[in-house]
């Protein structure tokens, strides 16, 4: 409640870009899948944690089947710390072409600031399971 009211306040002030931005990071969880802030990614980063990047769309079935992969993987304590971020694919071209991302489904792994691996349109829990093993 407190949060709602916080950012109503900001937003009628002007400064909600800045403000949501500042609330993301600051609440971002290990292991919750959160929209992609460059704020958040250049922060995990830096931080050395586990990370994965899911781009994703809507409309694709291939995404609709990773997501509860994504999710049951992120409740395992082995990846207590994973920081998943989400990029969506129909708005955010100028992170695609940053990312060399060429499709939705795409996974990207990162442990800190060196990518360890990407997938593109995998269902597979293990394949996905063997993908984010390769953050920590």
């Amino acid at each position: 409640m407190i949060r709602r009211t916080l950012i109503a306040l900001i937003a009628l002030l002007g400064l909600a870009p800045l403000a949501l931005e500042a609330l993301t990071v600051a609440t971002a969880q290990a292991g919750e899948m959160k929209p992609y802030s460059q704020a958040a990614f250049d922060a995990a980063q830096k931080a050395g944690k586990p990370i994965l990047v899911e781009v994703s769309a809507p409309w694709c079935p291939i995404c609709k089947t990773q997501k509860p992969i994504l999710a049951k993987l992120s409740a395992d304590p082995r990846f207590k710390d994973l920081q998943i971020f989400d990029i969506d694919f129909d708005s955010q071209k100028d992170l695609l072409r940053k990312l060399d991302v060429r499709t939705q489904s795409t996974l990207i792994a990162y442990k800190g600031s060196v990518e360890t691996g990407r997938s593109v349109g995998e269902t597979q829990p293990e394949w996905i399971e063997g993908l984010v093993e390769k953050t920590l």
